[in-house]
């Protein structure tokens, strides 16, 4: 029996409990959710860098899953593209039962390993791409065979699973084992495992993210403004990465069509052309194109002393 599904001694009486001791036992499972995802942090980490590395190449992020597990896995997908501007037609959210799965449980959905195969051809996953397949028993047919499709497909395969000893874990390119052990509510991998994978997940989209250049001094650079705490939140780290006043970064966001790198750019002497070629240049990373627009406008300053123009 997998750890994530044994009965274990230490809850077998927590419905006989009070109140207060269910929830302290429940909360003791969380905190061991967040020591799983420590200590699984070098994986993550190099499954971060593996990631980032077939991105750059223009591949797309792809994520499988099942149930709960499926269910997280879409969620942290779905906040790439507000979050970081990541291109929707680059992400691909695979879950078992399709989007009626997101909101109840959809019957034999995680056993249909030959749907999810047809999935993987049918959406083209390849050589550039990254599946992340997601599954706390790391058994789950559905799963399982989106990772097997992938990497049958030349595709960067990631799992994480909560039993060691798993074949997606064995099979991933990168596995990522998450060990919390038997729940309060034996088999209910909703509680502790899925805390667990919802870390893992957001640990490592995040660092995928900041190794591409779409976080900058803390900031959500990329973040698109689709509602009006956003377009505040665009203006505030305008204000606080150009010292100007709050028109001038409102004007600048207006030129730049909402793009925040953009705005800084323009609100640092360069023309929205010049702004869009540096930062294509600099691959989307801010840091280097503001390095890039400082030393055009010093060579610009040096060659109008000396009495020259520069274009």
């Amino acid at each position: 029996m997998k750890d994530t599904e044994r009965p274990s001694p230490r809850y077998s009486g927590i419905d006989a409990w009070s109140p207060s001791d269910i929830l302290a036992a429940m909360t003791e499972g969380q905190f061991a959710a967040v020591a799983a995802a420590h200590a699984a942090r070098p994986a993550i980490e190099c499954a971060a860098l593996a990631i980032a590395g077939r991105l750059e190449e223009g591949g797309r992020l792809a994520y499988a899953g099942a149930g709960t597990s499926g269910r997280l896995a879409v969620q942290d997908g779905a906040e790439l593209t507000p979050t970081f501007s990541w291109p929707p037609e680059r992400l691909l959210l695979l879950i078992a039962g399709g989007e009626a799965a997101l909101t109840r449980a959809v019957e034999g959905a995680e056993d249909e390993s030959e749907e999810a195969a047809a999935l993987i051809r049918r959406h083209r996953i390849e050589a550039r791409d990254v599946l992340i397949a997601v599954a706390a028993s790391g058994t789950t047919p559905f799963t399982l065979s989106c990772l097997r499709e992938a990497k049958r497909r030349g595709a960067l395969t990631i799992g994480i699973a909560n039993n060691r000893g798993t074949p997606l874990l064995a099979e991933a390119d990168h596995p990522i084992p998450l060990d919390t052990g038997a729940e309060p509510i034996a088999g209910s991998t909703r509680m502790k495992a899925g805390t667990a994978q919802r870390i893992a997940l957001n640990l490592l989209s995040s660092l995928v993210m900041i190794l591409l250049g779409r976080v900058y001094r803390g900031l959500m650079v990329d973040l698109q403004a689709a509602n009006s705490k956003l377009v505040r939140r665009s203006e505030d780290i305008l204000l606080h990465l150009s010292g100007r006043d709050r028109e001038a970064a409102r004007a600048a966001l207006a030129r730049a069509g909402g793009n925040v790198k953009l705005a800084l750019l323009l609100l640092e002497g360069a023309s929205l052309a010049e702004a869009r070629e540096i930062l294509d240049h600099a691959g989307g990373r801010l840091g280097m194109a503001r390095t890039l627009i400082a030393t055009r406008r010093a060579q610009r300053n040096r060659a109008e002393a000396r009495g020259f123009s520069v274009g």
